[in-house]
This record gives structure tokens, sequence and C-alpha cells, in this order.
């Protein structure tokens, strides 16, 4: 599913009016349905429920004033907030809300008298949808627009934004003045860029994308080089699993992490790349932690590799590492190995010899700091999966900072000129292919910023490079059943209190689900 800018939205339903000769009223009247269709199944039933709908004068007020008419065929009890005096609605919200005092009558409709009438009414409501503002805001919010916003994110109710929450830019997410913090929006025709980047993610809340009848021929034809990652999408690309299967059908995934004090990293890769559905996993380890790897792992295999007399994987070992790679699948680098000065330089020398799949992280991440120009000897371009300080590293003159304040432009520019795959972690998790295709991970939440996700991440991928999806598939599908996983487990568990084992351990219901 392509992601669009403000601008090709309203392309896309001018050509729909246009050309297809679906009426703008009927769009609106399908916008205004699938949003109260959504209400309905999120906090339904919905008889005797107070809902406020706050309508701005634009479009995004009509698909309120439809939205208000369908609740109340719900037996939702309905009232209208308006912002703007019926006059100084658009023509479609106009007519909208004539079709809505018609079935509610007037007592229905309330208009911006005080800020105590308003908070009253939005305190003592059970849902607020905000219908204020939509994708062609470009200045600050002010004057009443503004007060409405505060006063609707005071009210401590579940708010519902009706295809982007008001005051947030569609195309960057910056917040203009003031934005409305959603618990849901429900998006129509195509999800906006600015729902998942910056301070978007902290005021969109769950997205939902409704379909309005876009024809498909038209959505093909936008310009944008940027796609959601759907559960659709995922389930897809999954290997199919005959019954004829065993071990040796899904692959062997290799990875060589760990280090003193560091198995953990290399244990928890292990784990989720079986839990993934790999036949067989080994870990290469230095010799003298191999037994401690052993002890906290149970189905994964271990191999003993040579070692620095700091207790780091050593590059006097090359030899046999290499032999471990040629017998894998698939190959992981990186959780847990140390930034060790020897275990760098056997990185950086093991770059040329990548001919199969595999996955970079954590520590070689950081050998290939200042190096990653040797990122293009690979025979295979690999996946990296860089957090942004990592990644700031790997590009001159960046920062931490200026990686996040450019997602997706520093993800495609990497992936592009090194010619490799790259997972950019963080808040809304971006993928890039050597093409400049970029997807965005909706899943995913708070509880996994903590320790060991990322090689939960590591493991996944790796795994799915053993069973033999293709790197792209492979980078979308790990990521998107990570962020699931993740969301599973802190349904159960809360947030606050997730660990990385969490993850693993509800990656089989985050397979499930997509099932569904």
């Amino acid at each position: 599913m392509k992601i669009v800018t403000g601008i090709q939205m309203q392309a896309l339903d001018r050509r729909t009016i246009l050309e297809a000769r679906v009426p703008s009223l009927i769009l609106m009247e399908r916008a205004g349905i699938g949003l109260a269709d959504f209400i309905q199944s999120r906090f339904g039933p919905l008889r005797g429920k107070r809902v406020t709908v706050v309508c701005g004068k634009g479009n995004n007020g009509g698909d309120g004033f439809v939205a208000a008419r369908r609740l109340r065929q719900y037996r939702a009890d309905v009232t209208v907030l308006c912002l703007s005096a019926a006059t100084q609605l658009s023509r479609d919200a106009a007519a909208m809300f004539r079709r809505w005092r018609r079935i509610a009558g007037p007592s229905a409709t309330k208009t911006f008298r005080s800020p105590e009438q308003v908070e009253s009414i939005l305190r003592t409501s059970d849902v607020i949808v905000d219908a204020v503002l939509g994708t062609g805001l470009s200045t600050a919010v002010t004057g009443v627009y503004g007060e409405a916003i505060q006063m609707i994110n005071r009210a401590g109710k579940p708010v519902i934004a009706v295809d982007i929450p008001s005051g947030l830019a569609a195309d960057t997410g910056a917040v203009l003045g003031q934005a409305v913090r959603a618990t849901a929006t429900v998006s129509f025709g195509l999800p906006k860029y600015g729902l998942y980047l910056g301070e978007g993610i902290d005021h969109a809340g769950s997205i939902h994308v409704v379909d309005i009848g876009i024809p498909a021929a038209f959505v093909d034809e936008i310009d944008s080089r940027t796609v959601l990652v759907t559960k659709e999408m995922v389930r897809k690309a999954l290997p199919p699993r005959p019954a004829s299967s065993h071990k040796g059908t899904f692959g062997h995934a290799g990875i060589l992490a760990g280090s003193v004090g560091k198995t953990g990293a290399a244990a928890l890769a292990a784990r989720a790349a079986l839990r993934v559905g790999t036949g067989l996993v080994t870990v290469g380890v230095p010799a003298s932690v191999n037994d401690v790897l052993e002890a906290k792992l149970l189905e994964a295999m271990t191999q003993p590799l040579a070692e620095t007399k700091a207790r780091t994987l050593s590059r006097a070992g090359v030899d046999r590492i290499l032999a471990f790679m040629q017998a894998r699948t698939a190959i992981a680098i990186g959780p847990g190995l140390s930034t060790h000065p020897e275990t760098v330089e056997l990185v950086q020398s093991l770059m040329k010899h990548l001919d199969r799949p595999s996955v970079l992280d954590a520590d070689a991440l950081n050998a290939l700091a200042s190096r990653a120009s040797l990122l293009t000897g690979c025979k295979i371009p690999p996946v990296l999966t860089p957090h942004p300080g990592e990644m700031a590293r790997l590009e001159p003159d960046a920062t931490s900072q200026s990686v996040n304040a450019d997602r997706l432009g520093t993800a495609a520019r990497f992936a592009r000129e090194r010619g490799v795959f790259l997972v950019l972690k963080g808040a809304r998790t971006v993928i890039a292919r050597p093409d400049g295709l970029l997807a965005i991970c909706p899943t995913g939440n708070p509880g996994m910023a903590t320790a060991g996700t990322g090689d939960v991440l590591t493991g996944m991928l790796v795994g799915f490079l053993a069973q033999g999806v293709p790197s792209w598939e492979a980078a979308c599908v790990a990521t998107y059943l990570h962020g699931k996983a993740g969301d599973l487990a802190a349904e159960h568990l809360g947030s606050a209190g997730m660990i990385a084992g969490d993850v693993i351990e509800h990656i089989p219901y985050a397979f499930r689900a997509i099932s569904e």
C-alpha cells in the first residue's frame, strides 16, 4: 500500500471525481460511513454511548457530519459541535450538514459559544471524533480551532481523528502550533506520510485505512516510492511449509556473535531465528564462552571459534569462520561481538567473502564505521539493521539527530549508494532497498525500547533468509512480525515491564495474528 502526500491524495480524489465520475458527495459518504463503522467496531455496541463529533468548516467537517448520521443509526447519543457557522461551511460539508440536521434535529448540533460549554460537552463524552482540520493545513492553528484542539486533548477521552489528527502536517508529521493527540486515526484512501514521521507518530495513535473507492489504476500511477508494510504483504511473503517438510527444508542459519559478558545477545538472536521457523541454527562464538552459551540454548547448536585474549572472535581463526559461513544457508554477524580491534579487523575482512544472504547488525556495523565502502565488496547485498546511532557512524558527518530528522532520505540514500538493504530501526522502522524503494513498518511500541530487541530482529531476519525468503521481503516480514510480537507482548504485559525475551515468546502469536 502506497503512502502519499496530502497533494497526491487530493489529486487522486480529483481524478476519481472527474475521470471515474464518482461524485464528491459519494466519496465523502463513503469516508464518513467507514469512519463510523470503525468506531462501532472499536467501541461498540454504541447504543446509549455519548459521541461528540467536533467539525470544522472544510471537508473534514463534512466527513464528520456523515459519521454522525451513521453513528445515530448505531443508536449512539451523538452531538455535533460546529466550530464555524453554517454559512462558512464548504459546499460538500454544507450539504452533509443539512442531511444531518434533517435527521437529528437542531438540538443535536451545538456551536462554539464558550470554552466552559465545550469542555462540559467533551468531558461527558464516551468518544470524541476529531473532524476539525484535514491534510490541507499549512499554517499554525490559532483561534477557536486552536482552543478546540486544546480542549479535546484535555478531555481525557478516546479520540478518533478523521484522516489525520487536526494540527498535524500531512507530509512531515510536524505539529503546526498544536495538534490533537488521537487514540486512533482513520485515514481515507491511502495513508499519509505525516502519520508515520516526526511528531505524527505520537499524535496519530493506531492507524486504520478506509477504502473509499479510488480506482487502483489511479493509485498505480501515483509517483510514490514509499509503501506501508501490511498484513497482506507479509502473509504473501511467508515461505510455505509443505506437509512433507523436514528440518533441512527450512535452511540452516549461522550466527557469528557473542563475547565475554555478551552471550545473551547471541542467545536471543538464535532463539528468534528458531521461532520464525528456521530448520537449523548454529552460533559461532569465542571458544571460552561456548559453554556459557550452550547453557542458554537448547534447540540451537554452537561452535567454538578462535578467540583473542579478551575473549572475542579472533582474526587468527578466519579460515575456520569462512568454513562455518560456507556450511550455512544464511549468515548474521554482529550481536555482542564487541569492538575489540582484532575483532573489528576480522569483520572487515569478511565483507568480501559474503556470498550468501546475510544480516549485519550491532558490532558488525560498528566495525564498518568510516569503512562503509567495504560493503561494495559483498558478493550478495547484505541487510543492515542499524539504530540511529549506528547509522550516524556509517554516514560521514551524520548525527543521531540528523538521521532522525530525515529517516526516509537517510535510508534511501545509503541503500542506493552502498548497494545494500537497510532496516533503519526506531519508532516506525524504515526499510530501504538498493533501487531506492522504501517501506515503513506500522507495528511496534515503546516497550520494545529495551536491550536485546535488536538482536531478536537480527535472528528473525537471518531465519527468514535461511528459509529462502528474498532479502527485501525478509526485511519487511521480519520487521513487521517483530513489531507485531512486541505489540502482543505489550497488550499482555504492559510496555514498561517488557524485555526482549517477551518479544520472542510472542512470535508464534504474531504469525497467528497475520493469518486471521
